[in-house]
């Protein structure tokens, strides 16, 4: 391989990294701008990841027929699909149930990363774990007094802020990287 080839690679890829940086941060921008289009989205895509798991346990249910576990994972899947068409066919509704399960999540994390960071309290910067979780409480404490009645926004803003975050972080280190093959 000679010499430009090995450094041609990498420009192109640091260029389409930069593009999809950018495309990121526009739609990270426009989540947070219209609330209820990012939060529909987000459903529908959570929706349709339930009936491709049901499925996919189904199938696997399926192939498990004759052993014990065969029940349990017909169920499964039948549950995995029931809520997946649930959320599609009542999609405001998914919105406030994703919204309340987004509490859940983080009112849990929270919790876990707190009592990890007294389990790790020792050592160096275990503080910072523990303001995570400080904070991770407080994102779940705020989602659970704003529900239902904010249950679009509070979605749109976490998609929104997702993306957004990730499109810079990927943006810096796409800069750095053109940076070094310069």
């Amino acid at each position: 391989m000679s010499v430009t080839a090995s450094t041609t690679f990498p420009r192109t890829s640091v260029g389409w990294s930069i593009v999809l940086s950018v495309l990121m941060i526009i739609a990270g921008f426009l989540a947070i701008a219209m609330p209820l289009a990012a939060a529909i989205a987000a459903n529908i895509f959570v929706a349709w990841m339930l009936m491709f798991s049901g499925a996919a346990h189904l199938v696997f249910a399926w192939y498990r027929r004759h052993s014990r576990g065969f029940i349990w994972q017909l169920l499964l899947g039948i549950l995995y699909a029931f809520i997946g068409a649930y959320i599609l066919i009542n999609p405001a509704l998914g919105l406030v149930s994703l919204a309340l399960a987004i509490a859940a999540y983080l009112l849990l994390e929270g919790v876990l990363e707190i009592t990890l960071a007294f389990q790790l309290r020792p050592t160096r910067a275990w503080g910072w774990l523990l303001f995570d979780g400080i904070v991770t409480l407080i994102f779940a404490l705020m989602i659970w007094r704003a529900w239902p009645a904010a249950s679009e926004l509070i979605i749109a803003v976490l998609v929104g802020v997702s993306m957004l975050f990730g499109g810079i972080s990927r943006l810096m280190l796409s800069l750095a990287a053109r940076h070094a093959t310069t």
